[in-house]
């Protein structure tokens, strides 16, 4: 495995038109474009921010060529392929690995909760036929299933295995990862520099959507030990990382991007406009984020 995983990883949103019937395609080439200039590590393509359980196959395919084009090299890109199927999970992987993924980025089976051998089995299945890295994906809210770092580290011991996304907001879990060698990206962004501060490599995050040029500098602080520094910034993030709790992810974060001016308004069925009740706070907290 050639690559490294650490710093701000965005979890990108995907920007839609025409009422979320067909994705805005220079939107998205200008938020890749910005993410870079910021200073964003990485950026993942079709995630759950990503809103992937409403993307087709060929619209998967287009948003992953067209970051892998436009970061030419300048950034990690990493695909978002997990399913409730092993099988699905495995032909989004290798399509994914076909079309030029530096890694790809596997959540939990969601809705079925296999049991941890069934967790075992399914990621040993990907990660035997991908021909790019895997990173384990663990986030209970969502999937209902708990990877147990009893089974992330049988898994970390597979050649292809290469990181755990962990929205697990436990430090204990954290530090063991990384005292055994797994890398860790926290998956929670009011605990990414608790999570740091314990050995994670940095964070998959949302927040970054918003204010991709801070998450960048304090997982840079971070990494560098200034964890002093590093919190001043995570201090002036904390409202950002409360409001993008207010509904569910991505419908703040896309909101606040329309707001200001960087995509439109659409998402896609089923997921829909932040309620109105939340319009006043949200411009209220762009006004105070300095967002580059």
């Amino acid at each position: 495995m050639t690559i490294s995983c650490a710093g701000s990883i965005v979890a990108l949103v995907t920007p839609f038109e025409a009422g979320g019937e067909r994705i805005d395609r220079a939107a998205w080439r200008r938020l890749v474009e910005w993410h870079i200039e910021a200073g964003t590590d990485g950026i993942v393509v079709a995630g759950t921010t990503g809103e992937s359980a409403a993307l087709d196959a060929g619209e998967r395919d287009w948003l992953l060529e067209s970051a892998l084009e436009t970061a030419a090299g300048r950034c990690t890109v990493l695909a978002g392929t997990g399913a409730p199927s092993t099988a699905a999970a495995v032909a989004l992987s290798r399509r994914a690995a076909q079309l030029g993924a530096d890694a790809v980025l596997v959540v939990a089976p969601y809705y079925n909760r296999p049991p941890q051998r069934g967790l075992v089995a399914h990621y040993l299945a990907i990660a035997d036929s991908v021909e790019a890295p895997v990173i384990l994906y663990n986030v209970p809210s969502r999937t209902a299933s708990d990877i147990q770092p009893e089974t992330a580290l049988a898994l970390a011991a597979h050649e292809n295995v290469l990181a755990i996304k962990e929205a697990v907001a436990d430090m204990a879990r954290v530090a063991r990862y990384a005292e055994a060698g797994l890398d860790v990206l926290s998956g929670d962004d009011p605990t990414a520099l608790e999570a740091m501060r314990h050995g994670a490599k940095g964070v998959i995050s949302v927040a970054a959507n918003v204010a991709p040029a801070p998450m960048s500098r304090m997982c840079g602080l971070a990494a560098d030990g200034d964890f002093e520094a590093a919190a001043e910034i995570d201090a002036q993030l904390k409202p950002l990382y409360r409001f993008l709790g207010v509904e569910s992810n991505p419908i703040p974060a896309k909101w606040l991007l329309s707001a200001s001016g960087r995509i439109g308004r659409d998402l896609r069925l089923p997921l829909v406009e932040l309620d109105e009740s939340h319009h006043a706070a949200g411009r209220r907290l762009l006004e105070s984020l300095e967002v580059e």
